[in-house]
């Protein structure tokens, strides 16, 4: 870590959701990440900011992932993407998970 205050303090994941309410269900109610923030702009844009640990989980709609895309990089560039989490317990989280609606891609991995 360099000590001019260059290195990371904070990964933001964005998860793109094209059922916003569901995946914010999931993420915050199933999973138990709660919501530190939440934002809505123009064209119906809501992101929530959940607690995930070391880091915070973005669940975004449509339109603000295409907002975020258009604003860094100026088109669409954001894909889907597979997420890791780490827990006390990785069989209650899974089981809890597939209960919320997850499907099961692989074991529980300790």
């Amino acid at each position: 870590m360099s000590d001019d205050n260059t290195g990371v303090k904070q990964l933001r994941l964005v998860i793109h959701a094209e059922d916003y309410e569901g995946t914010l269900r999931f993420f915050r109610d199933v999973l138990g990440m709660s919501e530190q923030e939440a934002y809505t702009g123009d064209a119906g844009a809501q992101v929530a900011i959940l607690d995930a640990g070391r880091a915070t989980l973005e669940i975004a709609n449509t339109a603000q992932v295409e907002m975020i895309d258009d604003v860094e990089v100026g088109r669409r560039v954001s894909p889907h993407l597979r997420l890791a989490l780490e827990v006390d317990d990785a069989a209650a989280a899974a089981t809890a998970a597939v209960g919320g609606g997850a499907r099961v891609v692989a074991p529980p991995t300790p």
